[in-house]
């Protein structure tokens, strides 16, 4: 007998399985099932299943993994007008509350109750079907496919963060971290205008893919303090008196530390990166020079649908992102293939309706 609903599920660290769940119903009329397609994996999964936690966010009960997707509608609710059955969407995984005062201030990604796919204790779309409400799905134009469609996920994280930045035409722009999140953020970076985009990491196979991706000019620091690393990277770009943007997308202390050094007097830095909870930080640096600090979390208003528009427009291009494709019964081995960090971004396909 077919499986009505196969999802995969983590059970415990390192412990996962395929279960047959029951086709989640349609409680809400603005609701829509999709019958998903493809699925990114994520750093946050592969943490969650090598470590069973993140944070304050704890695997007590097994839990469907996967939140980077995009599918096809096969079910929508009496009050649904913007998609029918058939519709290929960008699915955003997280449902906000609407109520609080996050939400209410059009922060929603802030959310005091937001239910987020595949953070404890909701399930994720490594699922045949998954529910969501009808704005949160996007409609895929014609020209972009539903392997594109699964990487408006982490390309919404990149416009935000992005769009934190504030950055503006002729700007120059530091990105620390060249692993999906970060590359993207070059290619947002440059679509918004900046004329310097420098991807900064310590493998030298990642600088050399942002080099033939999104980057302007690529550097790896040395083994030597922040102030030195800063200062050579500022002398090799050009960038006078230091960069007007820096981005850090890897969460590594080093780069927060060479980050704060090589920006210019007001220049701004946002913190899109999760490392460790706390970290030492050159406060003296960030005071002295004024500098506009903003954290960075997930996407909010807007931020998919720029996402969409940017890929449609060719203003940037996810498919170079994607390095592999496997099965959905092959999931398990996707997953130890990105912990040993091979490629930029692996799918899982779906199961056909």
């Amino acid at each position: 007998m077919a499986a009505q609903n196969l999802s995969f599920v983590l059970e415990g660290i390192h412990k996962v399985k395929f279960e047959d769940r029951p086709i989640p119903e349609l409680k809400d009329p603005h609701g829509v099932l999709v019958n998903v397609k493809f699925t990114g994996i994520c750093g946050s999964d592969v943490h969650y299943w090598e470590h069973g936690s993140i944070g304050q966010f704890v695997v007590k009960d097994p839990m469907v993994l996967g939140h980077e997707s995009s599918g096809v509608i096969s079910k929508i609710g009496s009050a649904v007008t913007t998609l029918k059955v058939g519709d290929r969407v960008a699915m955003e995984p997280g449902i906000p509350c609407r109520r609080c005062e996050p939400c209410k201030a059009g922060k929603y990604n802030l959310c005091e109750k937001m239910a987020f796919a595949a953070t404890p204790p909701y399930d994720g779309t490594l699922a045949k079907y998954y529910v969501l409400p009808e704005d949160f799905c996007y409609k895929l134009p014609e020209n972009l496919s539903l392997q594109e469609g699964a990487l408006m996920e982490p390309l919404g994280v990149a416009v935000h963060i992005v769009k934190q930045a504030s950055v503006k035409p002729g700007q120059s722009v530091v990105v620390f971290g060249a692993g999906p999140v970060g590359l993207l953020c070059c290619a947002v970076a440059r679509a918004f205008g900046a004329s310097k985009v420098i991807a900064v990491d310590i493998q030298k196979p990642r600088l050399e893919f942002a080099q033939n991706y999104a980057a302007t000019a690529t550097f790896e620091p040395g083994k030597v303090a922040a102030e030195e690393n800063a200062a050579r990277l500022i002398a090799e770009n050009g960038l006078g008196s230091g960069a007007d943007v820096v981005i850090d997308a890897s969460g590594a202390e080093p780069s927060v530390h060479t980050g704060i050094h090589v920006l210019r007097t007001g220049g701004t830095y946002v913190q899109g990166g999760m490392g460790r909870s706390e970290i030492t930080f050159p406060i003296m640096a960030a005071c002295t020079k004024e500098l506009n600090i903003k954290g960075s979390f997930r996407y909010g208003s807007g931020d998919y649908k720029l996402a969409v528009e940017l890929v449609a427009s060719g203003k940037v291009n996810v498919k170079q992102l994607i390095t592999g494709v496997v099965n959905f019964q092959d999931a398990e081995q996707a997953f130890k293939e990105v912990k040993a960090g091979k490629g930029i971004k692996t799918l899982i396909s779906g199961i056909e309706a």
